[in-house]
């Protein structure tokens, strides 16, 4: 399935170029989304048979005519993988002039969950001094609790996927205050649930700037594939149910500014387009 929240935190499933308001089929209410969607995830297999049985008799809209909002209405965290694909990390030394480390070395760091925005939220620029880079990835939301985890069992707890921007900010500060800025995790445009995705490691995943086509990329070609950054992400530390998390960009890193639009597209997964914009400050 593919599952949606849009206008006022409302539930829907994609179907074609409509979505179908479930909201009631699931128990959803507007007002608590963010529990709501917990209490989806933690009874999902129930509440996909009666979806199922009894979609025909919901209101449809189409996709055209609603606004989507973040397919994940908040999350406790955010665990994002650093230099995971060998072509970025090459491109990070001619860029940088220094060799970083992959994540074989650095393992995951955090973003903090306010950064979390929704596939027609702008992305807001906090300096107009610094360089602010766009990464395309493919991002997950957790669906069990899970502690000491294989990555043989990652697919047991891995709830959904959607095509994810980590927003950087370069600099020598730490990366999590670089990336976690709000408005610097957007994600989109619907959650794909992982019984529709068979192998979520040979997906092609493309990035435009306005009509400019930048990265170019598959996570075939992922150092630490989706389940092996799930295994890392609990190995004595918990993830709960709406932790998210982000796999790594492939190259073709680079700057946005105010103006322009960002468009990512990942196979099987969908597509969206946000607008940059600098900080209501200026």
């Amino acid at each position: 399935m593919k599952i949606a929240i849009f206008n006022e935190d409302t539930l829907g499933i994609v179907k074609g170029d409509s979505v179908v308001d479930v909201s009631n089929l699931a128990g959803w209410n507007s007002e608590n989304p963010r529990e709501s969607f917990l209490r989806l995830i933690d009874n999902f297999d129930e509440i996909k048979v009666r979806i199922e049985r009894e979609i025909e008799a919901c209101p449809s809209y189409l996709l055209s005519n609603v606004t989507l909002k973040s397919p994940v209405p908040g999350t406790g965290k955010i665990w994002a993988a650093p230099v995971n694909y060998r072509n970025h990390q090459k491109e990070m030394n001619e860029m940088f002039n220094n060799a970083p480390r992959t994540i074989e070395e650095l393992g995951l760091f955090l973003k903090s969950p306010d950064s979390l925005s929704g596939p027609n939220d702008p992305i807001v620029l906090p300096f107009k001094d610094r360089r602010t880079d766009h990464e395309a990835e493919l991002g997950y939301v957790i669906g069990k609790k899970a502690k000491n985890r294989s990555s043989s069992e990652a697919k047991d707890y891995i709830f959904g996927y959607f095509a994810l921007l980590d927003i950087s900010i370069r600099g020598n500060e730490e990366r999590t205050w670089r990336k976690s800025f709000d408005t610097f995790t957007p994600i989109g445009p619907w959650i794909v649930t992982s019984d529709e995705i068979e192998n979520p490691n040979d997906l092609d995943m493309k990035l435009w700037i306005n009509d400019e086509l930048r990265q170019d990329g598959n996570t075939k070609y992922l150092i630490y594939d989706c389940f092996k950054c799930f295994e890392i992400a609990n190995q004595d530390m918990t993830l709960q149910p709406g932790d998210i998390i982000a796999t790594g960009t492939p190259a073709g890193v680079g700057p946005i500014e105010s103006g322009d639009t960002v468009r990512i597209k990942i196979e099987r997964i969908g597509e969206f387009s946000v607008d940059v914009r600098y900080s209501d400050k200026y």
